[in-house]
């Protein structure tokens, strides 16, 4: 077999492995309400996370990287909408030379202000119980009653107890501000208003011992697609029906928190390995008291404080809701990568390959046990395109930034398994179709695809997955043309008055 068949088949089952228990986890979609203790905390769930070379012209030379939080975001969400949480901690982060431990990360904290706006009513100022008193435009307008702003810093080596320095912009200011959302057109000036707004909140940074990058946090329009509402009736679809335009995207209507990120890849990488792994994480503080008479404000019904408590990891899409058992999920997200292999058994004998034979018997499920084909490509990435030198199994998305970004017109949604090695599982871009191509891999992909175990090195042979070789599809498929062609790639939310 020559090398590109054997990455494109090796590719089709490590997509698959990440999705495989899609059809009757308890999740709505990727990461989103995935973990009991998550749906108490919808401001920390992250969602998803994206990694991937720049494909903008004339940024080939950074990895433009994006974790998602708040998922289910209605364009209706007002008063209040969608704000990131001020007791929060949210990271990205980096591992450069396959450990499994963070040798770089991002760290984002965020305040929100009332500017406690207030009108003359019958002799008496009252203030507005609104988040913006008039037309929206610039930053930090006077009409927009609550100020929510960021700062970064980035850590090497150990998250708690490493170096940290401040990321800036400009003459050394740290303090950022974030767009409020999609409030709607009146607000914002028309139906472009909107995106003008917000394009005034990316920011040129510089980055301590490591150069120039670009950050955006702000609203943006739900990328994940997915006939999610079929799937969880019982898989009330066709399988193996169109791949394209079968059914509708039950998310095209939501819209999520972004924070994103262009960052060199010369700050990333370590001499002698262009692999990167990612993962993104939410943390909260130990300890909670809840006020009983609040004080005049915003974000005062509760103090506090105590260590960082991690509630919140996202590394390869949807792990935790279909891969990870529902009494260990919020375990899993309380996890580092280093660890990983407590969770093993989910990987190398997962049950839901088993119930999508249940619900479709005719779609027998593999019989190699243990799944040595999801250890290898699931826990390690693919052999040649993006396991790092030195792996330690791990769970979280890996990146080859040898591999050069393809142009948006030539990309292929089925990433490594449609010929196109600078999508998933290296890395993932906005329009992968992560959906299809995981479940096709929980179902024995590399085995029925390879009929070279030998070669591969994973452990099984095409009569180990009867149905390895079909086109599961959930009949929903978007491509690079959906999306933004430039940073922040994710397209304009949609509007509150939708």
């Amino acid at each position: 077999m020559d090398g590109l068949k054997k990455r494109n088949a090796i590719g089709m089952t490590f997509m698959a492995a990440a999705v495989a228990g899609i059809f009757m986890a308890p999740a709505m979609a990727s990461s989103h309400r995935e973990a009991p203790f998550l749906t108490n905390s919808p401001k920390n769930d992250g969602t998803d996370l994206y990694m991937f070379r720049s494909y903008e012209q004339g940024r080939q030379d950074y990895v433009t990287v994006m974790a998602n939080y708040i998922p289910f975001q209605d364009p209706q969400g007002g008063p209040n909408f969608y704000q990131l949480d001020q007791n929060g901690l949210y990271e990205i982060h980096f591992d450069n030379n396959g450990d499994a431990k963070e040798d770089i990360t991002f760290q984002f904290r965020f305040k929100n202000a009332s500017k406690a706006t207030a009108l003359p009513v019958g002799g008496k100022q009252v203030k507005i119980p609104l988040i913006n008193s008039g037309p929206i435009d610039g930053i930090n307008p006077a009409t927009l009653n609550v100020r929510e702003t960021f700062t970064i810093d980035v850590v090497r080596g150990d998250r708690r107890t490493g170096t940290k320095s401040a990321v800036t912009m400009g003459a050394g200011n740290r303090d950022f501000d974030k767009p409020v959302d999609n409030i709607g057109e009146k607000t914002f000036g028309g139906a472009d208003g909107y995106e003008k707004y917000a394009n005034q909140h990316i920011y040129d940074v510089s980055i301590p011992n490591c150069g120039n990058g670009r950050v955006f946090v702000g609203q943006r329009k739900e990328p994940f697609y997915i006939a999610v509402g079929k799937i969880f009736d019982l898989v009330n679809l066709n399988p193996l029906g169109p791949e394209v335009d079968g059914n509708k995207n039950d998310l095209e209507m939501k819209n999520v928190s972004t924070i994103a990120m262009e960052l060199p890849i010369s700050c990333l990488t370590t001499a002698g390995d262009p692999v990167i792994g990612a993962y993104t994480t939410a943390s909260i503080r130990q300890g909670r008291i809840i006020n009983p008479f609040p004080e005049s404000g915003i974000n005062n019904a509760s103090k506090e404080g105590g260590a960082w408590s991690q509630v919140s990891r996202v590394g390869m899409p949807l792990v935790n809701e279909v891969v990870i058992g529902m009494e260990d999920k919020d375990r899993f997200n309380s996890s580092k990568p280093k660890d990983d292999a407590q969770f093993i058994d989910y990987v190398t004998n997962p049950t839901l390959p088993a119930v999508i034979q249940i619900l479709f018997p005719s779609a027998k499920a593999p019989t190699n046990f243990p799944r040595t084909d999801l250890v290898t490509v699931f826990l390690k990435g693919i052999e040649g395109v993006n396991q790092p030198k030195n792996v330690v199994p791990s769970e979280m998305l890996r990146l080859n930034t040898s591999i050069a970004p393809t142009a948006p017109q030539t990309q292929s949604p089925l990433g490594v398994a449609g010929g196109d090695n600078a999508g998933f599982p290296n890395g993932r871009r906005p329009a992968d179709d992560v959906v299809d191509l995981s479940t096709r891999v929980a179902m024995g992909a590399l085995c029925a695809l390879t009929g070279d175990a030998d070669m591969l090195k994973v452990g099984c042979k095409p009569s180990d997955a009867p149905a390895g070789a079909l086109p599961l599809t959930d009949g929903v498929r978007k491509t690079a043309a959906d999306f933004k062609a430039t940073f922040p790639y994710f397209n304009t939310p949609i509007p509150g008055n939708k």
